[in-house]
Protein backbone atom coordinates (compact mmCIF):
# COMPACT_ATOMS: atom_id res chain seq x y z
CA UNK A 1 0.00 0.00 0.00
CA UNK A 2 1.33 3.20 -1.09
CA UNK A 3 1.38 6.10 1.68
CA UNK A 4 2.03 9.62 1.27
CA UNK A 5 2.71 11.90 4.30
CA UNK A 6 3.01 15.56 3.42
CA UNK A 7 4.46 17.21 6.62
CA UNK A 8 7.04 16.27 8.59
CA UNK A 9 5.74 17.58 12.44
CA UNK A 10 4.49 15.30 15.11
CA UNK A 11 1.76 13.81 13.04
CA UNK A 12 3.53 12.93 10.14
CA UNK A 13 6.69 11.40 11.77
CA UNK A 14 4.73 9.90 14.62
CA UNK A 15 2.63 8.27 11.86
CA UNK A 16 5.94 6.87 9.42
CA UNK A 17 8.07 5.58 12.56
CA UNK A 18 4.57 3.52 13.22
CA UNK A 19 4.58 2.23 9.65
CA UNK A 20 8.19 1.65 9.78
CA UNK A 21 9.79 -1.17 8.41
CA UNK A 22 6.33 -2.89 7.38
CA UNK A 23 6.22 -4.39 4.35
CA UNK A 24 2.87 -4.01 3.59
CA UNK A 25 3.54 -0.14 3.60
CA UNK A 26 5.83 2.17 0.78
CA UNK A 27 5.65 5.38 2.74
CA UNK A 28 6.96 8.60 1.37
CA UNK A 29 7.02 11.81 3.61
CA UNK A 30 6.82 14.81 1.53
CA UNK A 31 8.56 18.37 3.44
CA UNK A 32 9.15 21.98 2.20
CA UNK A 33 11.92 21.58 4.63
CA UNK A 34 14.89 18.49 4.45
CA UNK A 35 14.34 18.93 8.70
CA UNK A 36 12.21 17.84 11.30
CA UNK A 37 12.07 20.27 14.27
CA UNK A 38 10.83 20.79 17.39
CA UNK A 39 8.14 23.87 17.53
CA UNK A 40 7.82 24.22 21.52
CA UNK A 41 11.32 25.05 21.84
CA UNK A 42 11.34 27.35 18.91
CA UNK A 43 11.86 30.72 20.96
CA UNK A 44 14.89 29.23 22.83
CA UNK A 45 16.45 29.41 19.29
CA UNK A 46 15.01 32.47 18.55
CA UNK A 47 16.53 33.75 21.91
CA UNK A 48 20.02 32.75 21.54
CA UNK A 49 19.73 29.88 24.02
CA UNK A 50 19.33 27.06 22.03
CA UNK A 51 21.83 26.29 18.22
CA UNK A 52 19.32 25.68 15.39
CA UNK A 53 21.04 21.86 15.54
CA UNK A 54 19.51 21.33 19.15
CA UNK A 55 15.92 20.98 17.75
CA UNK A 56 15.97 20.13 14.73
CA UNK A 57 17.24 16.46 12.60
CA UNK A 58 17.44 16.06 8.76
CA UNK A 59 14.88 13.56 7.62
CA UNK A 60 17.02 11.69 5.60
CA UNK A 61 19.41 10.75 8.41
CA UNK A 62 16.63 10.19 10.78
CA UNK A 63 15.05 7.51 8.04
CA UNK A 64 18.40 5.97 6.49
CA UNK A 65 18.01 2.39 8.24
CA UNK A 66 14.33 2.16 7.55
CA UNK A 67 13.79 0.35 4.02
CA UNK A 68 10.01 1.05 3.57
CA UNK A 69 10.41 4.78 4.34
CA UNK A 70 11.34 7.34 1.82
CA UNK A 71 11.59 11.58 2.02
CA UNK A 72 10.85 13.67 -0.50
CA UNK A 73 11.56 17.16 -0.77
CA UNK A 74 8.64 19.16 -1.99
CA UNK A 75 6.00 21.27 -1.32
CA UNK A 76 1.96 20.43 -2.22
CA UNK A 77 0.46 22.28 -5.00
CA UNK A 78 -2.63 20.25 -5.36
CA UNK A 79 -4.55 17.21 -5.37
CA UNK A 80 -5.77 15.13 -8.20
CA UNK A 81 -8.30 12.64 -6.45
CA UNK A 82 -9.77 11.14 -8.75
CA UNK A 83 -6.42 9.45 -10.36
CA UNK A 84 -4.84 9.37 -6.71
CA UNK A 85 -2.13 12.06 -7.23
CA UNK A 86 -0.48 14.39 -5.16
CA UNK A 87 1.04 17.09 -7.51
CA UNK A 88 3.94 18.84 -5.82
CA UNK A 89 6.16 22.21 -6.71
CA UNK A 90 8.78 19.93 -8.24
CA UNK A 91 7.18 16.74 -9.82
CA UNK A 92 3.97 14.35 -9.01
CA UNK A 93 3.82 11.56 -6.62
CA UNK A 94 1.04 8.68 -6.80
CA UNK A 95 -0.39 7.59 -3.77
CA UNK A 96 -2.95 4.70 -2.47
CA UNK A 97 -3.76 6.88 0.45
CA UNK A 98 -3.21 10.18 1.14
CA UNK A 99 -2.45 11.93 4.50
CA UNK A 100 -2.59 15.70 5.37
CA UNK A 101 -0.10 16.43 8.18
CA UNK A 102 0.50 19.74 7.07
CA UNK A 103 0.06 21.92 10.41
CA UNK A 104 -0.61 25.20 10.65
CA UNK A 105 0.61 28.83 9.93
CA UNK A 106 0.37 31.94 11.11
CA UNK A 107 -2.93 33.91 11.56
CA UNK A 108 -2.65 37.61 10.89
CA UNK A 109 -6.49 37.91 11.22
CA UNK A 110 -6.37 40.28 8.13
CA UNK A 111 -3.79 42.94 9.09
CA UNK A 112 -1.76 43.34 6.27
CA UNK A 113 0.26 45.83 8.32
CA UNK A 114 1.26 43.24 11.20
CA UNK A 115 2.04 40.84 8.59
CA UNK A 116 4.65 43.02 6.84
CA UNK A 117 5.97 44.31 9.86
CA UNK A 118 5.64 41.85 13.11
CA UNK A 119 7.87 39.18 13.73
CA UNK A 120 6.34 35.24 13.60
CA UNK A 121 6.91 32.80 15.58
CA UNK A 122 5.91 29.69 13.89
CA UNK A 123 9.33 27.86 12.16
CA UNK A 124 12.94 27.52 12.57
CA UNK A 125 13.47 30.02 9.71
CA UNK A 126 11.38 32.55 11.97
CA UNK A 127 13.13 32.07 14.65
CA UNK A 128 16.84 32.65 13.13
CA UNK A 129 15.27 35.94 11.66
CA UNK A 130 14.19 36.99 15.32
CA UNK A 131 17.08 36.31 16.90
CA UNK A 132 19.02 38.61 14.25
CA UNK A 133 16.88 41.11 13.75
CA UNK A 134 16.74 41.42 17.98
CA UNK A 135 20.21 41.73 18.01
CA UNK A 136 20.58 44.06 15.29
CA UNK A 137 17.78 46.44 16.60
CA UNK A 138 20.21 46.01 20.45
CA UNK A 139 23.43 47.41 18.52
CA UNK A 140 21.33 50.19 16.85
CA UNK A 141 19.89 50.95 20.46
CA UNK A 142 23.40 51.81 21.73
CA UNK A 143 23.51 54.26 18.43
CA UNK A 144 20.91 56.31 19.25
CA UNK A 145 20.99 59.51 21.50
CA UNK A 146 17.81 60.73 21.66
CA UNK A 147 15.23 58.72 24.29
CA UNK A 148 12.28 58.14 22.60
CA UNK A 149 13.72 56.81 19.36
CA UNK A 150 16.24 54.46 21.49
CA UNK A 151 12.93 52.84 23.07
CA UNK A 152 11.68 51.90 20.12
CA UNK A 153 14.60 50.17 19.78
CA UNK A 154 14.11 48.38 23.12
CA UNK A 155 10.62 47.76 23.68
CA UNK A 156 9.22 44.48 22.70
CA UNK A 157 5.66 43.65 22.60
CA UNK A 158 4.32 40.14 22.25
CA UNK A 159 1.10 39.54 20.83
CA UNK A 160 -0.86 36.29 22.03
CA UNK A 161 -0.79 34.85 26.07
CA UNK A 162 -0.62 31.07 25.48
CA UNK A 163 2.33 29.31 26.00
CA UNK A 164 4.26 30.54 23.07
CA UNK A 165 3.80 34.10 24.27
CA UNK A 166 4.36 33.81 28.10
CA UNK A 167 7.43 31.68 27.13
CA UNK A 168 8.51 34.24 25.24
CA UNK A 169 8.01 37.28 27.40
CA UNK A 170 9.24 35.49 30.31
CA UNK A 171 12.57 34.61 28.51
CA UNK A 172 12.84 38.31 27.11
CA UNK A 173 12.21 39.76 31.10
CA UNK A 174 15.02 37.62 32.53
CA UNK A 175 17.32 38.43 29.72
CA UNK A 176 17.04 42.07 29.82
CA UNK A 177 17.34 41.86 34.09
CA UNK A 178 20.25 40.28 33.69
CA UNK A 179 22.38 39.18 30.03
CA UNK A 180 21.51 42.08 28.10
CA UNK A 181 22.46 44.85 31.30
CA UNK A 182 25.65 43.08 31.33
CA UNK A 183 26.63 43.16 27.64
CA UNK A 184 25.15 46.65 27.02
CA UNK A 185 26.81 49.00 29.70
CA UNK A 186 25.18 51.69 27.17
CA UNK A 187 21.73 50.85 28.11
CA UNK A 188 21.98 49.98 31.35
CA UNK A 189 20.46 53.49 32.12
CA UNK A 190 17.49 53.15 29.14
CA UNK A 191 14.08 52.52 29.41
CA UNK A 192 12.61 49.10 27.85
CA UNK A 193 9.45 47.70 28.67
CA UNK A 194 8.17 44.03 27.74
CA UNK A 195 4.69 44.17 27.02
CA UNK A 196 2.42 40.74 26.83
CA UNK A 197 -1.29 41.59 24.82
CA UNK A 198 -3.85 39.46 24.39
CA UNK A 199 -7.39 39.59 23.32
CA UNK A 200 -8.91 37.35 26.33
CA UNK A 201 -9.36 38.20 29.88
CA UNK A 202 -6.35 35.65 30.88
CA UNK A 203 -3.00 34.73 29.87
CA UNK A 204 -3.15 31.09 29.08
CA UNK A 205 -6.53 30.81 28.58
CA UNK A 206 -7.18 26.82 28.24
CA UNK A 207 -5.82 26.27 31.48
CA UNK A 208 -6.75 26.20 35.18
CA UNK A 209 -7.39 29.42 37.15
CA UNK A 210 -4.74 28.51 39.38
CA UNK A 211 -1.97 28.07 36.43
CA UNK A 212 -3.68 31.38 35.03
CA UNK A 213 -3.02 33.94 38.12
CA UNK A 214 0.25 31.91 38.96
CA UNK A 215 1.59 32.94 35.55
CA UNK A 216 -0.01 35.85 35.76
CA UNK A 217 1.80 37.48 39.01
CA UNK A 218 5.16 35.57 38.06
CA UNK A 219 5.70 37.69 35.02
CA UNK A 220 4.50 40.61 36.33
CA UNK A 221 7.15 39.88 38.98
CA UNK A 222 9.56 39.46 36.19
CA UNK A 223 8.59 43.30 34.99
CA UNK A 224 6.73 42.12 32.17
CA UNK A 225 3.60 44.41 31.43
CA UNK A 226 0.38 42.45 30.48
CA UNK A 227 -2.24 44.03 28.74
CA UNK A 228 -5.39 41.78 28.90
CA UNK A 229 -8.94 42.38 26.72
CA UNK A 230 -6.65 44.34 24.70
CA UNK A 231 -6.54 42.64 21.03
CA UNK A 232 -3.93 44.66 18.66
CA UNK A 233 -5.43 46.00 15.84
CA UNK A 234 -2.95 47.75 13.43
CA UNK A 235 0.84 48.14 13.10
CA UNK A 236 2.08 50.80 11.55
CA UNK A 237 5.15 53.73 11.65
CA UNK A 238 6.56 51.70 14.58
CA UNK A 239 3.55 51.50 16.76
CA UNK A 240 1.20 49.50 17.99
CA UNK A 241 -2.76 49.74 18.10
CA UNK A 242 -4.79 48.30 20.34
CA UNK A 243 -8.48 48.16 20.30
CA UNK A 244 -8.98 49.92 23.32
CA UNK A 245 -7.24 52.91 21.78
CA UNK A 246 -4.05 52.38 23.11
CA UNK A 247 -1.02 52.65 21.47
CA UNK A 248 2.45 51.45 22.27
CA UNK A 249 6.00 52.40 20.77
CA UNK A 250 8.25 49.20 19.30
CA UNK A 251 9.58 48.62 16.41
CA UNK A 252 9.21 44.77 17.79
CA UNK A 253 5.89 43.22 17.50
CA UNK A 254 6.28 39.67 17.95
CA UNK A 255 3.23 38.02 16.91
CA UNK A 256 2.37 34.51 18.67
CA UNK A 257 -1.44 35.47 18.96
CA UNK A 258 -3.06 32.87 16.50
CA UNK A 259 -2.53 30.30 13.44
CA UNK A 260 -4.92 29.13 11.02
CA UNK A 261 -4.41 25.62 8.86
CA UNK A 262 -3.81 25.26 5.22
CA UNK A 263 -6.51 25.37 2.34
CA UNK A 264 -5.48 23.33 -0.84
CA UNK A 265 -6.22 22.87 -4.35
CA UNK A 266 -8.30 19.71 -5.52
CA UNK A 267 -9.92 19.02 -1.82
CA UNK A 268 -13.58 19.96 -1.69
CA UNK A 269 -14.63 23.70 -0.72
CA UNK A 270 -17.22 21.82 1.63
CA UNK A 271 -14.09 19.83 3.51
CA UNK A 272 -13.34 22.36 5.29
CA UNK A 273 -14.22 23.92 8.73
CA UNK A 274 -13.32 26.40 11.14
CA UNK A 275 -9.91 27.98 10.60
CA UNK A 276 -9.37 25.98 7.81
CA UNK A 277 -9.37 22.84 8.70
CA UNK A 278 -10.33 19.76 7.18
CA UNK A 279 -13.52 18.14 8.73
CA UNK A 280 -12.45 14.23 9.30
CA UNK A 281 -14.65 11.56 10.87
CA UNK A 282 -13.77 9.37 13.47
CA UNK A 283 -11.20 7.78 11.34
CA UNK A 284 -9.53 10.55 10.27
CA UNK A 285 -10.71 10.81 6.79
CA UNK A 286 -11.54 13.86 5.03
CA UNK A 287 -15.22 14.59 4.36
CA UNK A 288 -16.06 13.90 0.63
CA UNK A 289 -13.31 12.06 0.09
CA UNK A 290 -12.48 8.02 0.04
CA UNK A 291 -8.94 7.86 0.27
CA UNK A 292 -7.63 11.07 1.88
CA UNK A 293 -7.11 11.76 5.26
CA UNK A 294 -5.78 14.38 7.65
CA UNK A 295 -4.08 14.47 11.54
CA UNK A 296 -2.86 17.05 13.63
CA UNK A 297 -3.79 20.83 13.77
CA UNK A 298 -4.89 20.82 10.09
CA UNK A 299 -8.47 18.51 10.80
CA UNK A 300 -11.32 19.46 12.54
CA UNK A 301 -12.65 16.74 14.49
CA UNK A 302 -16.07 16.12 16.61
CA UNK A 303 -16.57 12.54 16.95
CA UNK A 304 -14.79 12.66 20.15
CA UNK A 305 -17.61 13.00 22.68
CA UNK A 306 -14.59 14.60 25.10
CA UNK A 307 -14.26 17.17 22.78
CA UNK A 308 -17.39 18.13 20.98
CA UNK A 309 -16.15 21.19 19.47
CA UNK A 310 -12.81 19.88 18.01
CA UNK A 311 -9.52 19.12 19.30
CA UNK A 312 -7.22 21.67 20.42
CA UNK A 313 -4.04 22.06 18.57
CA UNK A 314 -1.67 20.81 20.48
CA UNK A 315 1.10 18.38 20.06
CA UNK A 316 -0.51 15.74 22.02
CA UNK A 317 -3.25 15.49 19.41
CA UNK A 318 -0.92 15.08 16.77
CA UNK A 319 1.30 12.37 18.01
CA UNK A 320 -2.06 10.53 19.02
CA UNK A 321 -3.92 10.70 15.98
CA UNK A 322 -0.61 9.91 13.86
CA UNK A 323 0.08 7.00 15.61
CA UNK A 324 -3.83 5.90 15.66
CA UNK A 325 -4.18 6.55 12.11
CA UNK A 326 -1.28 4.16 11.19
CA UNK A 327 -2.93 0.98 13.29
CA UNK A 328 -5.96 1.49 11.63
CA UNK A 329 -4.38 1.11 8.09
CA UNK A 330 -2.86 -1.81 9.48
CA UNK A 331 -6.40 -2.86 10.73
CA UNK A 332 -7.77 -2.35 7.43
CA UNK A 333 -5.17 -4.23 5.37
CA UNK A 334 -5.78 -6.68 7.69
CA UNK A 335 -9.94 -6.53 7.44
CA UNK A 336 -10.12 -5.74 11.17
CA UNK A 337 -12.46 -3.44 12.50
CA UNK A 338 -11.57 -0.06 12.91
CA UNK A 339 -11.05 1.82 15.65
CA UNK A 340 -12.37 5.68 16.20
CA UNK A 341 -9.90 7.82 17.86
CA UNK A 342 -10.48 8.92 21.54
CA UNK A 343 -7.92 11.77 22.84
CA UNK A 344 -5.99 11.05 25.84
CA UNK A 345 -5.28 14.61 27.51
CA UNK A 346 -2.15 14.44 29.48
CA UNK A 347 -2.47 17.85 30.90
CA UNK A 348 -0.79 20.91 30.00
CA UNK A 349 2.06 23.16 30.73
CA UNK A 350 4.09 26.23 30.04
CA UNK A 351 7.56 27.64 30.80
CA UNK A 352 7.80 31.41 32.60
CA UNK A 353 11.68 31.15 33.83
CA UNK A 354 13.60 30.03 35.46
CA UNK A 355 12.54 27.51 38.08
CA UNK A 356 9.00 28.68 36.92
CA UNK A 357 6.60 27.49 35.15
CA UNK A 358 2.69 26.06 35.65
CA UNK A 359 1.40 22.42 34.98
CA UNK A 360 -1.95 21.25 35.07
CA UNK A 361 -2.84 17.14 35.41
CA UNK A 362 -6.43 15.88 34.14
CA UNK A 363 -6.62 12.69 35.61
CA UNK A 364 -5.98 13.03 38.52
CA UNK A 365 -6.91 16.60 38.72
CA UNK A 366 -3.65 18.25 39.57
CA UNK A 367 -1.50 21.80 39.49
CA UNK A 368 1.97 22.36 39.93
CA UNK A 369 4.12 25.36 39.99
CA UNK A 370 7.31 27.15 40.71
CA UNK A 371 10.61 24.88 40.40
CA UNK A 372 9.05 21.31 40.70
CA UNK A 373 6.46 22.13 37.49
CA UNK A 374 9.42 23.65 36.42
CA UNK A 375 11.40 20.36 36.26
CA UNK A 376 8.42 18.38 34.64
CA UNK A 377 8.43 20.94 31.87
CA UNK A 378 12.21 20.29 31.34
CA UNK A 379 11.75 16.28 31.39
CA UNK A 380 9.13 16.05 29.05
CA UNK A 381 10.53 17.95 26.70
CA UNK A 382 13.80 16.92 26.23
CA UNK A 383 11.89 13.30 26.10
CA UNK A 384 9.87 14.57 23.34
CA UNK A 385 12.93 15.53 20.96
CA UNK A 386 13.37 13.02 17.63
CA UNK A 387 16.84 12.18 18.76
CA UNK A 388 19.14 11.18 21.98
CA UNK A 389 21.71 13.66 20.00
CA UNK A 390 19.02 16.55 20.16
CA UNK A 391 18.13 15.42 23.80
CA UNK A 392 21.77 15.53 24.67
CA UNK A 393 22.76 18.55 23.18
CA UNK A 394 19.28 20.65 24.53
CA UNK A 395 20.71 19.25 28.18
CA UNK A 396 23.89 20.59 27.72
CA UNK A 397 23.04 24.00 26.65
CA UNK A 398 20.83 24.07 29.46
CA UNK A 399 22.63 23.06 32.20
CA UNK A 400 25.49 26.23 30.70
CA UNK A 401 22.47 28.34 30.85
CA UNK A 402 21.27 27.11 34.64
CA UNK A 403 25.01 27.27 36.27
CA UNK A 404 25.84 30.38 34.78
CA UNK A 405 23.09 32.71 34.02
CA UNK A 406 24.05 32.84 30.17
CA UNK A 407 24.29 31.49 27.10
CA UNK A 408 26.85 32.43 24.40
CA UNK A 409 25.21 32.01 20.91
CA UNK A 410 24.33 35.42 20.27
CA UNK A 411 25.79 35.86 16.98
CA UNK A 412 24.13 37.91 14.21
CA UNK A 413 24.82 35.50 11.31
CA UNK A 414 23.10 36.41 7.98
CA UNK A 415 23.58 35.44 4.49
CA UNK A 416 25.43 38.39 2.53
CA UNK A 417 23.02 40.50 1.15
CA UNK A 418 23.99 42.56 -2.36
CA UNK A 419 21.39 44.72 -1.64
CA UNK A 420 22.62 47.17 1.47
CA UNK A 421 18.85 48.68 1.53
CA UNK A 422 17.69 44.97 2.73
CA UNK A 423 19.14 45.97 5.94
CA UNK A 424 16.95 45.33 9.24
CA UNK A 425 16.02 49.02 10.04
Amino acid sequence: MKIVIIGGGFAGVNMANELANNKSFDVTLVDKNNYNFFPPLIYQVATAYLEPSAISYPFRRYYSKKKNIHFRLGELVSVKAEQNIAVLHNGEIEYDALVFATGAETNYFGMENVRKNSIPMKTLNDAIEMRNKLLQRMEKATLQKNSRERRKYLNIVVAGGGPTGVEVSGMFAEMRNGILRKEYPELATSVSNIYLVDGADAVLAPMSKQSQQDTYDALTKLGVIIKLNARVTDYVDDTVHLENGETILSKNLIWAAGVSAKSFEGIPVESYGRGKRMIVDEYNKVANTTNIYAIGDTCFQTSDAAFPNGHPQVAQVAIQQGKHLAKNLKKSLNKQPLVPFKYNDKGSMAIIGKNKAVVDLPSPKMHFKGFLAWLMWLFIHLLSLITFRNRLVTFWNWMISYFSMDQPLRMIIRPEKKNKNTEVK
